[in-house]
């Protein structure tokens, strides 16, 4: 009974909690109706913690509606995968995207803002010097070998290529600001030498070339997101800014460390269902689940409604193990729901973006993305929990780390030595299953009842069984013939 009444105050505490940062996001957004931009600021090196910031502000520009989503840039550049990653996640926004560069969007930067619609520019803003660098551990660029170089220059003028292409914008200009071996020239003006990497002034940027005259790369220079707002035709709409909560580096060191306290939870939970009372096993292995269910929240991949269906599952098991022994159903049933729970806690889930309309009478499904991901996080947590409690199952109970967790559970109750008493006084003893036994459930021994397993064999209820031995709390029986 103690351990139910602990395991509920626990859960309680882990649900109030994220529930508590729930209400609060809830409680800061604003009201729906009209026209609405979304503002998204790219103030940061790209990095990881900044892709954890694009997925929030996509998948509320999503779930909300916008009409609008603006890059705010000012980046001096950062990581290519990351910036593969962003542009990725920036095409499953469906409606209008632009990029305004506040103050500069050198190399990254300048490739994640190809993959808008539309790029405007603040005055005295520039834009370009793409060019990919290797960085050395002391942050220097280092010089890669020609061959290298030309195949590593090569693959990014083509992604970025790619990127240009959708939008719009001009090949050759793009390829100017990553390439230095060839020229570029419009209409007979030479606007980057060979050996060279272009970068752009917002007045270069938005200088018209061509018949007929297009700009060379910015929709126009403004002063200000305002005034951005205004040219787009979006004074009057309401205006949403994703702004950085400090959550998204915390996210990705959780998501870093998210195989190891799986681990941490599983066998913390092991090792309470096999130590009578609730003590601190249990609860480091609910804390250990709670941060890592926290940090697939504070990444932006999932909402809160995995870590309830994780609760529920564990209700499941719970009721199984001290409530209904040996109903299969509810133990097997419990735990497949805390996997879905833990994959989809690290899966990329994206809203449906079409809604039903005249035609169309049923929505889209939700994107899940990174599925792969999220099993290979499971598989190896679910290896190294199994290898880590087989040897617990073979050493701990001959430790006195699990005498003292055993005293701590049962203090008050009765001290080690007496239980060890009890129990050794408890083999022999014969009694009969009041429940199927399969192989764990309930045998009642003259006026006493209890949790039993045997040795492997599956046995009906009213077997008579022998007590031989113990493991953690349970008696180990075997059948009589």
């Amino acid at each position: 009974m103690k351990k139910r009444v602990w395991i509920g105050l626990v859960l309680a505490w882990v649900a109030a909690g994220f529930g508590a940062r729930s209400a609060e996001v809830a409680a800061v957004k604003p009201a729906r109706g009209g026209a609405k931009a979304v503002i998204l600021p790219i103030r940061e090196p790209i990095d990881k913690p900044l892709t954890y910031l694009v997925r929030r502000g996509v998948k509320q520009a999503i779930e909300e509606k916008a009409d609008l989503l603006v890059l705010d840039m000012e980046t001096d550049g950062g990581r290519l995968d990351v910036t593969m990653d962003i542009i990725e996640i920036l095409g499953r926004f469906h409606g209008e995207t632009v990029t305004y560069v506040n103050r500069r969007a050198f190399s990254a930067g300048a490739f994640i803002s190809f993959a808008t619609q539309r790029i405007y520019m603040a005055p005295q803003s520039v834009i370009g010097a793409a060019a990919p660098m290797v960085m050395s551990p002391e942050g220097t660029p280092q010089k890669l070998p020609d061959t290298v170089e030309a195949k590593t220059v090569s693959a990014v003028s083509a992604l970025v290529r790619a990127c240009a292409e959708t939008n719009g914008y001009n090949k050759e200009v793009v390829q100017a600001m990553i390439d230095k071996t060839s020229e570029l020239k419009i209409d007979g003006k030479v606007l980057k030498k060979e050996g060279q990497i272009l970068t752009l002034t917002a007045q270069e940027a938005g200088e018209k070339y061509g018949n007929p005259p297009k700009p060379l790369l910015s929709s126009g220079t403004v002063s200000s997101l305002d005034a951005l707002l205004d040219e787009l035709g979006y004074a009057k709409a309401e205006r949403v800014e994703i702004k950085p909560t400090g959550a998204e580096k915390l996210g990705t060191w959780i998501s870093a460390i998210s195989p190891i306290l799986l681990i941490i939870g599983i066998i913390g939970l092991y090792l309470e269902f096999k130590t009578p009372g609730f003590g601190l096993p249990g609860i480091i292995g609910i804390i250990a689940f709670a941060i890592y269910f926290f940090g697939g929240y504070v990444s932006g991949l999932s909402g809160l409604e995995w870590l309830a269906l994780f609760i529920l599952g564990l209700l499941l098991v719970a009721l199984e193990l001290f409530v209904f022994p040996g109903t299969i159903a509810l133990g097997v049933g419990g735990a497949l729901i805390m996997l879905v729970a833990i994959v989809m806690a690290l899966a990329d889930v994206y809203p449906a973006p079409v809604m039903p309309a005249p035609g169309r009478p049923f929505p889209s499904l939700p994107q899940v993305t990174n599925l792969r991901d999220s099993l290979q996080t499971l598989a190896l947590a679910l290896g190294g929990a199994v290898v880590l409690m087989l040897a617990l199952s073979r050493l701990l109970p001959k430790t006195s780390l699990y005498r003292t967790l055993v005293s701590q559970s049962v203090s008050g109750e009765s001290s080690v030595v007496e239980q060890e008493e009890i129990r050794a006084s408890r083999v022999g003893l014969e009694g009969v299953a009041i429940s199927p036994l399969r192989p764990g459930g309930k045998a009642q021994f003259g006026d006493e009842i209890l949790d039993v397993m045997t040795q492997g064999d599956l046995l009906p209820k009213g077997a008579r069984v022998r007590i031989i031995s113990h493991s953690g709390p349970e008696a180990v029986v075997v059948p009589i013939d």
